[in-house]
């Protein structure tokens, strides 16, 4: 049942609860938004370019391309570069060389409905070169500079279409992607702490600042990044949940099945068949009603 909600609520809690449930960008996404920021991640990955600016940069992001929901994906154009960037938090999967190819699709489809070219007449299209970075923050030991299509799903045959995502972990000290991966980390210390609450998220923000990790960004967005974070806790709490919920589901079915093979036996008791199965009393009671009925 809904929690119901204090008549008392006041206009600043209205307000923090409607911002909570209508923002879903991550930290990542919100962070790179600003060209301030942007500028210093692109430079980090290409710092061989001297002359590029903020204002080189156009936003190409695609809201979302999977589900709606959070969401810390970034595109972006670069003269004729095409720069698509995904971040993930801490479960290691290639599958996410599929996630890249349905952005880069959708970011084309964009890209040419923006600049008005037709897919289906004979002028042949013009488009940015594409560049696909991962940048991963979780703990995986094996930490490969590049993963494929081919590679990994195709034992690195030549297919008819490869897509090919570089891999950055830890960025070089100091600079922008070192940064957010350090505030990450920082996050789930103190998530570990003290629990998915308010308090580990601005406990993580005052040593961030501190520490002059992302300090300017923080400080400037503090509010804004609580909430942000909160969102993304709620969504890790609502899937742990279902995830138990399921595999409690599953394990008991596997036991009432067990608890009717052995009703059908005969050989056993009520309370034995419970105490085998982690079933009560009561629940195998009335499986063997249900049972009895069925004769």
């Amino acid at each position: 049942m809904a929690e119901q909600k204090n008549d008392t609520e006041t206009a600043e809690e209205k307000e923090e609860r409607v911002v909570k449930h209508t923002v879903k960008d991550s930290v990542f996404t919100s962070l790179f938004k600003e060209k301030r920021y942007l500028i210093q991640l692109y430079r980090a990955l290409h710092p061989e370019d001297t002359k590029t600016t903020e204002d080189d940069l156009k936003d190409v992001t695609v809201s979302n391309v999977l589900v709606d929901d959070i969401y810390n994906d970034l595109g972006f154009t670069v003269g004729t570069t095409l720069m698509l960037m995904i971040e993930v938090q801490s479960t290691w999967t290639v599958n996410i060389i599929f996630r890249a190819l349905m952005y880069l699709v959708q970011t084309y489809r964009e890209y040419f409905r923006k600049t008005k070219q037709n897919l289906y007449k004979s002028k042949k299209l013009k488009m940015p070169k594409p560049e696909i970075y991962v940048i991963y923050v979780g703990d995986r030991k094996t930490r490969p500079e590049e993963i494929s299509l081919s590679e990994e799903f195709f034992e690195g045959k030549d297919i008819c279409i490869d897509v090919r995502v570089k891999m950055i972990y830890d960025g070089k000290n100091g600079d922008i992607i070192n940064q957010y991966v350090v505030f990450t980390r920082v996050c789930n210390e103190q998530v570990a702490k003290h629990g998915r609450t308010r308090e580990a998220v601005q406990e993580a923000i005052r040593i961030c600042k501190e520490r002059n990790i992302l300090k300017e960004y923080l400080s400037s967005r503090e509010r804004e990044v609580v909430d942000m974070l909160m969102e993304l806790y709620d969504e890790q709490e609502v899937l742990r949940s279902y995830v138990e919920s399921e595999r409690y589901e599953a394990e008991n079915a596997a036991n009432i099945k067990t608890a009717k093979r052995f009703l059908d036996m005969g050989k056993f008791s009520i309370e034995e068949i419970a105490k085998g199965t982690g079933l009560t009393v009561e629940e195998v009671e009335e499986l063997r009603k249900e049972l009895l009925q069925t004769v």
